[in-house]
């Protein structure tokens, strides 16, 4: 275990870092699955809530990231009376949003905005491009992880003149998103 202290204006604030290892002595690594393992877009989060539909809100889950205050609002194709057995318990997806349009940024994080709620905002950095989609997958949590991997957002470029193919892997990029951002679960 190590220990991490700063000092704020307002006084001391102590942070703790831990670390594990498993009895043989290795460090915990997270065990994936060979379909999670090669597919960059998989996010690994908590379904905190499925939300029936109203008259004026489509039905929607909320995912949570543990450790976090992350609760994202997304539509999923799965019946939400079907999702009560699992609430409280991992969801293993992919996140799909339409991005109005990715602008490369050379300042700033990863982040998802709002917090709570839909997505509006996502920025973070390009994981994967896939051009027969025109869409790219964007590791867009921060310091959010599960299971020590990112929170990956495949965002479908729908700007009139803009192609996946001409963005890069490693670039930071900000976009605002549309309204209707997806969750399917792989298991």
């Amino acid at each position: 275990m190590y220990h991490l202290a700063t000092t704020t204006s307002n006084g001391p604030r102590t942070a703790m870092i831990t670390h594990t290892t498993h009895p043989s002595g290795t460090p915990n690594t997270p065990q994936q699955t060979p379909q999670q393992a090669a597919d960059p877009a998989v996010a690994r989060g908590v379904l905190a809530d499925a939300v029936e539909a109203t008259a004026t809100t489509p039905a929607y889950i909320v995912f949570a990231l543990p450790g976090t205050s992350y609760a994202l609002h997304l539509r999923t194709p799965t019946p939400t009376a079907d999702l009560r057995p699992a609430l409280g318990k991992r969801a293993v997806g992919t996140i799909r949003c339409r991005a109005r349009r990715a602008d490369v940024v050379s300042t700033g994080g990863r982040y998802v905005e709002p917090v709570i709620g839909r997505p509006r905002r996502v920025q973070g950095t390009i994981l994967e491009i896939r051009p027969t989609q025109n869409a790219i997958v964007v590791s867009a949590g921060g310091a959010a992880s599960v299971d020590g991997q990112p929170l990956p957002i495949v965002c479908e470029l729908t700007a009139p003149n803009q192609r996946a193919e001409s963005l890069a892997v490693g670039q930071l990029v900000s976009m605002d998103v549309h309204e209707g951002a997806t969750f399917t679960f792989v298991r």
